[in-house]
């Protein structure tokens, strides 16, 4: 992400003095470029951990410093004395809490202000590792600018300290790396930790249709990054990746990348968590599933108003959301294999309709009138019937009070039928429902509709598949459907995101913790974490395709009959396998995966100071402790636990299924993924120390 697309992106993680054993924890702060959703839910765990010596660091801007950030004292005099000095210097630091959870500080620097030093640093970068950056790369110089800032904050930090305490710094991206290359040349003492979440490289060749994972060690990265004109920015991330004490991913996908992009190893693999909110009330997220879906389904009622002559208590609603990347989020595999599921569906003769959704924005003008026409006439049909309905209410209570049973040929007159034909003409449409509900600007070559074009689904009455297709992020304040995105992910039954190249996927982690079932991949993080950790992924609802080891027909095919599956399950099936995803959310809370990035600090601390600091070898795997098994409800052969055919009872009862049972077994496989220890006498050594 670029640093000037974020109204202020935290940067710095945690000051604090902790005793832990034999490592004394004291002092840490985290920088990074534009990984949002990761910092933003990682701060209130951090918080608990460290106290009021978690501080973030990232780029000053007016408008959202005044809105999003408490202004406040350093509660530290080391801190103000390091800011004051900067500001002395004709800097602007500034220091506040976000108003997050957790409430965390903050440090910003005001780049704009800072600028006037930008040749001079240039020259610094230079001299300290040979990189140069081109006068026009306006996110390469602003990161040089700010990680100017951060390292020339950090010397005077460690200045003050005297040592008492130490200094962890968390780099997350590229963007910020230049932080950590610049305070390591300089020899300030910090304890550094470098994450990188998807290498720069690896999404220029994804966007490129390159065949990336099956090409790893052919790639000739100098090569590759010059011709896409970005080698210097290559360049501070490998030279971030090299002097930083620990370096970190968040997948084991992306680590065999980074092993092959930046020629090195991840030390630990820190998989990206979320703030699991569990409810009070069992069952909760059934009845917001019930509620939302009721909102999507009076969507649905008018934008296929004329042609609703499928049984919505019988349609089901996936969806596909992100950003608009048509083949690293596998929108290319979606749409093929939605015409394969389309076709199976009316083979089969099935009374089950799929309504899909793709929430990806791009570029629009406004909103299709037609979309709008189609919400108006459901509001228009909705007054109608409430206008007739209190008429009737009204002359069946009179009857009943005179004691009759009303002729109910009668109890409507002329007038009533009139404006309720009028209304059913006012539905009928000529032509098929709108595919967009906005206007696209690119109509004739936008990749989504030219492959809806290819594939004929164009919401005719024979297809059992319906594309709506909403090029602009949810809100609560549309006109068209009124949703925030957590509402709607809530109201449909499942989301599909068949990536290429998705070195974590929080979308899938997103639905799961909502109790929503998805689809991923095992190009994925969250695909690799969910197949490590859990034995039979599709009964907890993930379904990870394999598009790793199989052909791009192989994957399409396997896509279209997870699909084909779920929509054959009954209701209850449904709610049963919603039940055992939500269980999952234990495993995506930071209270879990925020031990790994504990681990990493103290791995940091252990090979910067070497003679403070001692941890163990960690001689069980990271992940450890981690593993659900195959419910027991479910039978032992996995084709046995779907019906042959999709005309089955909803009301069906499985004795063999009980929820609470089910529940408490699988909070007993949720334990530590390790333990924190002292590491033995001469096992400190950092890697890669003399290539600094």
């Amino acid at each position: 992400m670029h640093l000037t697309s974020r109204l202020f992106t935290p940067l710095s993680e945690g000051l604090k003095t902790v005793q832990q054993e034999s490592c004394h924890l004291e002092k840490c702060v985290h920088v990074f470029g534009g990984i949002y959703t990761v910092i933003q839910t990682k701060a209130k765990i951090t918080v608990d951990e460290w106290g009021e010596n978690y501080i973030m660091m990232g780029p000053y801007y007016e408008h959202n410093f005044k809105t999003q950030v408490e202004k406040c004292e350093p509660p530290n005099q080391a801190i103000k004395a390091a800011m004051d000095s900067l500001i002395n210097n004709g800097c602007q630091v500034h220091f506040g809490r976000w108003l997050i959870e957790g409430s965390p500080y903050v440090i910003l620097f005001d780049i704009g202000a800072a600028a006037w030093n930008l040749d001079r640093w240039k020259g610094d970068l230079w001299n300290a590792c040979s990189i140069g950056l081109p006068y026009h790369d306006r996110e390469a110089n602003d990161s040089l600018i700010f990680g100017s800032l951060v390292a020339w904050f950090f010397k005077e930090l460690t200045d003050q300290l005297q040592d008492k305490p130490n200094v962890i710094a968390h780099f997350h991206e590229w963007q910020a790396g230049t932080g950590l290359v610049l305070s390591r040349s300089r020899k300030i003492p910090l304890a550094t930790v470098f994450t990188t979440h998807a290498t720069l490289l690896g999404r220029y060749l994804c966007a490129g249709n390159a065949d990336f994972y099956n090409n790893l060690d052919k790639f000739n990265i100098d090569q590759e990054a010059g011709e896409r004109q970005i080698y210097h920015r290559y360049c501070l991330e490998r030279a971030a990746v090299h002097c930083a004490h620990v370096f970190t991913t968040v997948s084991q996908i992306t680590a065999v990348e980074a092993n092959h992009m930046l020629h090195r190893q991840p030390d630990v693999v820190t998989p990206n968590g979320l703030n699991v909110r569990k409810f009070s009330a069992m069952h909760e997220f059934q009845n917001l599933h019930s509620m939302n879906k009721a909102k999507i389904q009076e969507f649905v009622r008018g934008h296929f108003y004329g042609h609703l002559d499928f049984n919505l208590e019988k349609t089901l609603f996936f969806f596909i959301a992100g950003r608009y990347e048509f083949s690293n989020k596998g929108a290319d595999l979606f749409l093929e294999s939605l015409s394969r599921l389309n076709y199976l569906l009316r083979v089969h003769k099935s009374d089950v309709t799929v309504v899909v959704f793709f929430i990806m924005p791009a570029k629009t003008n406004n909103f299709n009138v037609e979309s709008l026409k189609g919400q108006a006439v459901r509001k228009q049909l909705w007054d109608t019937a409430q206008s007739v309905k209190e008429k009737f209410g009204k002359r069946l209570y009179e009857s009943l009070l005179r004691g009759e049973i009303p002729d109910m040929s009668k109890i409507l007159d002329r007038d009533d039928f009139t404006i309720m034909k009028r209304a059913i003409y006012a539905t009928q449409r000529h032509s098929f429902p709108p595919v967009t509900t906005h206007n696209m600007l690119d109509d004739s070559t936008d990749p989504i509709l030219s492959n809806i074009r290819r594939i004929g689904l164009f919401n005719g009455r024979n297809d059992r598949v319906k594309i709506v297709f909403h090029p602009e992020f949810l809100s609560s304040t549309s006109p068209l459907l009124p949703m925030d995105y957590e509402e709607f992910v809530r109201g449909c039954h499942l989301g599909v995101f068949p990536s290429y190249y998705e070195p974590w996927g929080y979308t899938p982690g997103e639905c799961t913790v909502m109790g929503i079932p998805s689809v991923t991949t095992n190009l994925s993080g969250f695909g690799c974490f969910m197949e490590e950790h859990v034995s039979d992924p599709s009964e907890y609802g993930i379904y990870i395709v394999d598009r790793r080891f199989r052909s791009a027909d192989e994957s399409c095919s396997q896509l279209t009959q997870f699909m084909f599956s779920f929509c054959q399950q009954s209701r209850r099936q449904r709610i049963i396998q919603r039940n055992r995803t939500e269980r999952l959310s234990d495993l995506l809370d930071w209270r879990y995966l925020g031990r790994f990035y504990m681990h990493a600090r103290h791995l940091a601390l252990s090979r910067s100071f070497p003679g403070k600091f001692k941890m163990d070898h960690l001689n069980l795997a990271p992940t450890q402790g981690f593993r659900y098994p195959r419910p027991a409800s479910v039978p032992p052969s996995p084709s046995a636990s779907l019906h042959s055919t999709p005309h089955h009872s909803d009301e069906e009862d499985d004795d063999t299924y009980d929820e609470e049972e089910e529940a408490e077994r699988d909070r007993q496989n949720i334990k530590a993924p390790f333990t924190l220890g002292a590491e033995p006498e001469g096992k400190s050594k950092q890697p890669l120390e003399n290539g600094n």
